[in-house]
Order: structure tokens, then sequence, then C-alpha cells
């Protein structure tokens, strides 16, 4: 999809989201409720939901069993994070799945990713082919027009919703003023909504429930818990971790030694420590549940990862770096169900065996030395990573044929020649 075919299918989702709120809470309220942490009619957690899935699952359309299991899944991640950002920025809970059975911290529930599932799968698989055929049909200058200017409208409300949560309302009086059209807008939109739904109109929004705040340590720790400075180590090494149980693994089945790295300096798997990084990240306050859980979670999350990471490596550089076509009940070669069993093995491992301890080690390190070293491996992993997509881009180009026009390109055909590439990424298989 392009740019604006990406833009088109947030705002059109994240509008018909919000509609789905309004509707659903007038219906079992019989009061209208604004679901909305902006000021304009949009859910932006529907959208950006939406334009994830209909990417990453585009391949699987027409199988609607793995179709629905992605799409719950992926919903029921976005729903998790949406819930813990909204009580993260306004100390309130937006909803409450605890009356449910096999609820997780009441922010998801096995019935809602069921619901998610199927609107997924019909999203995928019928509407997001039916908006991008009447984006098409439109002409595109007038198209493009209107979502520039949604998109700043958006903008603005973004910066308004963020100043009226931080308290500085008078700070910008200009931006509030967009922001309340933009809510006197949404308000007169829902209440027609809700005048279709229910012939009794009380306007009146329900006591929110307090989410608890969290007391700040008084103790200064380096890394602690979930910190910026806990996921990039973490981070960098699952990454080194992973990069050398693939080497060794595939020295002992296939008899040598090959590159494994994702990145062009340094020994450095981005999946594996994006996996351990976010993972943690997702599971830590889960910590102290059983090892089935993290069997099923890491079982489910891994495989759904797996995918998304091959889907979208071979749709931003042209190139798929596994290919598990010969295994036994593989998706697209893309995954297969031993090695997501081997994510659900390595869930377990990590929270009951290895993190509590890499934790303890990781607390021990002086705050002022940790930090530092923290931000220089930040800096470093981000420039390895810029250089090494572009080195990637250049050698899916020169498969294509493509000479080299801008001083980058030239530079990286220099520095990251075919031989050298094929060196690092001897399992690479371009698409075409």
């Amino acid at each position: 999809m392009s740019f604006f075919e990406v833009v088109w299918l947030f705002f059109v989702c994240s509008f018909l989201g919000w509609v789905m709120e309004t509707v659903s809470e007038a219906v079992r309220h019989r009061r209208y409720i604004d679901r909305s942490l902006l000021f304009s009619p949009l859910c932006p957690v529907y959208g950006i939901t939406a334009v994830l899935l209909s990417m990453g699952l585009a391949e699987l359309r027409g199988n609607y069993a793995f179709l629905f299991l992605g799409s719950a899944l992926g919903a029921t991640v976005a729903e998790w994070i949406a819930g813990h950002f909204l009580e993260w920025v306004t100390g309130t809970r937006w909803w409450d799945y605890s009356k449910f059975r096999w609820n997780l911290d009441g922010y998801i529930c096995l019935y809602a990713s069921a619901l998610w599932g199927v609107l997924g799968l019909i999203l995928v698989e019928w509407g997001t082919p039916l908006l991008l055929t009447f984006f098409r049909w439109v002409p595109a200058l007038p198209m493009q027009i209107v979502l520039c200017a949604l998109l700043l409208l958006l903008a603005v409300d973004l910066l308004a919703t963020g100043l009226s949560l931080s308290g500085l309302r008078n700070r910008m009086p200009r931006v509030e003023t967009v922001g309340h059209r933009l809510a006197v807008l949404t308000l007169r939109l829902g209440l027609w909504i809700f005048r279709r739904c229910d012939a009794h109109i009380r306007r009146a929004h329900p006591a929110a429930v307090m989410g608890r705040r969290r007391e700040k340590s008084q103790v200064s720790v380096f890394a602690r818990g979930t910190s910026f400075y806990s996921i990039t180590l973490l981070f960098a090494a699952g990454s080194l971790c992973g990069d050398l149980v693939e080497t060794i693994f595939c020295r002992i089945r296939l008899g040598e030694w090959m590159s494994r790295s994702s990145l062009v300096w340094g020994p450095f798997s981005v999946v594996w420590g994006m996996a351990l990084a976010g993972g943690t990240l997702l599971m830590y306050r889960y910590r102290h549940y059983s090892s089935s859980f993290f069997f099923v979670a890491g079982t489910l999350l891994g495989g759904l990862y797996e995918y998304l990471c091959s889907v979208c490596s071979e749709a931003i550089l042209g190139t798929v770096f596994w290919d598990y076509s010969a295994i036994p009940f593989n998706l697209g070669g893309r995954i297969n169900l031993l090695y997501c069993f081997f994510w659900g093995f390595a869930a377990v491992a990590w929270f009951r065996g290895l993190y509590p301890y890499l934790a303890k080690w990781i607390a021990k390190i002086p705050e002022r030395a940790g930090k530092w070293f923290v931000r220089a491996l930040t800096v470093f992993l981000a420039v390895d990573m810029l250089v090494s997509g572009l080195a990637l881009l250049r050698y899916s180009a020169r498969h294509a044929g493509e000479p080299a026009d801008a001083a980058w390109e030239v530079w990286m055909d220099t520095h990251y020649g075919d031989e050298v590439m094929e060196r690092i990424y001897p399992k690479a298989v371009f698409t075409d």
C-alpha cells in the first residue's frame, strides 16, 4: 500500500471504531459516552491496528482460520497496550473486563479477543480491498489534499490533547481553540448517533474506574523493571545471545559456521533482541504467573511476531531471511508449528530461569556508569541499524539491476558489495 492508502485506511477505521464504541455505549448504558481520548471523533487504536493487520496479514486472505487467529492475537495485543497506555497517561481505567471469564488484568479477555478476530477477518478479507478500491476510484489530487488536511488536524488535536492532559491549557490558545471546535463537532456527531440508538438522552458521563498510581521507589537502582535502560540492555543481550545460539545451531545441524547477524557491525540478531525486550516489556507484570501461561503466550505471540517480521522484511527490504517451506506444519514458509513451540519454551526458560538472575546482575551496575554505557550503546545500535538497512536496500537494488546514482548508494556499493553482503547474510533470499 502507498502512503496515502495507509493514511486513508487509518482515518476510516479510526472513525468507524469511534462510531462502534459510541453505538455500543449508547445501547448498553442508554446515554452518550465519548470513548475517544482525542477531541476529534477518532479512536486511533482502531486505525493503527487496522493498518497493521491489513499490511501484515494480507497473505492470509482466503485462509479464514489463520486469518481469524492472527487478527485476534494482533488486536488483543494492541488492546492490551492501548489500555495500559491510557491508564498511564490519564490515570484512569478506560474499560474493565474483570467480570468476564478468562480475562487478563481486566484489559483483555477471550470474549473480546474472539470479537476482534471476527472483525479483523472481515476487515482484511473484504473491508480493506473495498476501501482501497474506493480510494483508487476517487481522483488522486483531491483525495491527497483532504488526507493532508486531516493529518494536520490530527497533529493539532494531538497537541491540544497533550496540553489538556498536562494542565497547560492556556499556553497555546489557538491550538486549544481548534481542539474545542473538534470537541464540539465530536459531541454533536455522538449525540446524533445516540438519538438513533436510544430515545431517552441523558448527557452524563460515568465515573471512570481509577487506576492505582504506583509510588516511585525512593531507592535509586539502575535499570529497574521495564525502564528504558533495562529494556535497552535486554535488547542488546538478546540480540547477542540469539546470534550465538543460531550460529551454534547451524554449526551442529549444517556442519558449517555461518553468520546469523541482522546487522553489518557486530553479531546482533535484531529479531531475537526485539523478541526478548518486547516480551519482557509486555509480560513483566505477569512474571509470577505459571509456566503454562508463559508457554501458551510465548507460542502464540512468538508465532505472530515471527510471521510479521518475515512479512515486514520482505515488504521493506525485498528479502526473506528464513524459509520453513520444507518443514511440516508451516504457514507460507514464514512460521511452523515446531518453532512456535520453541518460542513457548523460550518464554518459560526466560521468565522462570534467566531473567530473575540477569535482572539482579543489571541492578548491581553503578548507576552513572551504566546510564552512560546504555546511551552510547543506543547511539551505536541506531547507527548500525541505519547503515545495515541502507546496505540491504542497495543489495536488493543491485540484484534488480538498479545502478548507484546517489552518493550514499556509491558508498554502500564500495564498502558493502555483494561479496560482503553474502558473507553477512548467507541465507537471504530475494523476492521478485
